[in-house]
């Protein structure tokens, strides 16, 4: 299919701000929240990060395509934006890996693409105003009709939806690890297993009886879509997990872990999506670039009467970035240590993971110490 022959394409915010361009992929209208990601590479892991659940990218980076879609850098098994908006596609992709394009594959899955907008003009709206609701559309549908269905539709159980339904086991010969799945990226279950571990991946469905069940070593919690507050199940079971297992929390793991402890989430005004955020370790004064993709975060304005301390911060806006439990052996991050996209910089905390279920077993395990800016 050539340029000529797609359909024109709009997508409208919420303000009633619109973009018009021409659509790839699929075609109709596809609702859902308007964010934008700073990436310059990484789109295949993008779309099929379940964090991105009922969400519009845009990515801000120009040009998009030029490498097509491979077998090796998916993170679940399919797409899970509900549209996807760039400023150029690459219209001939070349790589060796290269199985399809990424028209062709956002086609095959049904997702609307929307190309040759202002990109740069949108993410500035997006920061300016906030996160929104959003449709694509190739239908000639009134602003002001689109507007009004958009107002009244929700996305509702987004870890129901995205999480594993049945148990499955990966099988090491080191520390047996039960990954809490609430939207899992097929990276963290890779660098359990390249530690050797024995994992058994549950749906973010479990109780902590279900999970305890598997008499873990350790227990690691994933990353997920949508408001944490959403997920009280899930809130439930790590209150009474904490204490009896090493925990590990990344992204929605990390909230929850916050939430359970007595801490409050809060939405960001355009969050953080990309994979050059630093991060600024407190107690040791390390800084790593880290990869990222939240729309809610920890206040830290919440965590004087909790068991936590504060361990991390975001260099960009002094958000909160990581949290440990000062009495049990737990502790989390908002950031992707398995990046997938991203810098490589943080993988070390699988390492530390490992390591406190090991001190736990000795018992030698030292809580996190107090930090300061």
């Amino acid at each position: 299919m050539t340029r000529t022959e797609r359909q024109p394409a709009r997508l409208v915010l919420e303000s009633g701000l619109t973009f018009t361009g021409v659509s790839f992929g699929a075609t109709g209208e596809r609702f859902g929240e308007v964010v934008f990601n700073t990436g310059m590479t990484g789109y295949q892991e993008i779309l099929t990060d379940p964090s991105y659940y009922g969400q519009i990218v845009t990515m801000t980076y120009p040009l998009i395509g030029n490498y097509g879609i491979n077998i090796d850098d998916v993170e679940s098994r399919q797409p899970h934006v509900r549209g996807f908006v760039v400023r150029e596609l690459c219209e001939w992709p070349s790589h060796h890996k290269q199985i399809a394009s990424i028209e062709a594959y956002l086609q095959e899955n049904q997702i609307i693409g929307l190309a040759g907008i202002d990109t740069r003009q949108l993410t500035k709206a997006i920061r300016s105003e906030g996160t929104m609701k959003a449709v694509i559309t190739t239908s000639d549908e009134s602003v002001a009709s689109l507007i009004e269905r958009m107002r009244e539709a929700h996305i509702v159980d987004a870890v129901k939806q995205v999480t594993t339904q049945t148990v499955y086991r990966s099988p090491g010969a080191g520390h047996r690890v039960v990954l809490v799945d609430y939207g899992m990226k097929a990276g963290i279950l890779r660098g359990l297993l390249e530690r050797g571990c024995d994992v058994i991946v549950v749906p973010g469905t479990s109780t902590a009886r279900e999970i305890m069940a598997w008499r873990p070593d350790g227990v690691m919690l994933s990353n997920g879509p949508a408001n944490p507050l959403d997920v009280p199940f899930a809130i439930e079971a790590l209150r009474e997990l904490i204490g009896q297992v090493p925990i590990f929390g990344i992204c929605l793991g990390h909230q929850l872990f916050g939430l359970a402890c007595g801490a409050k989430t809060k939405k960001m005004k355009f969050g953080h999506r990309g994979s050059n955020h630093p991060v600024k370790h407190l107690l040791s004064g390390r800084v790593d670039i880290t990869a990222q993709n939240h729309g809610y975060m920890v206040d830290a304005d919440s965590l004087a009467d909790t068991p936590l301390t504060l361990t991390h911060i975001n260099l960009n806006d002094g958000t909160v970035e990581g949290l440990a439990h000062k009495y049990a052996p737990a502790f989390s991050v908002q950031y992707h240590p398995e990046a997938r996209p991203g810098p490589t910089d943080a993988n070390y905390l699988f390492d530390e993971f490992i390591a406190m279920i090991e001190a736990v077993q000795k018992g030698s395990f030292v809580p996190c110490q107090d930090a300061t800016i």
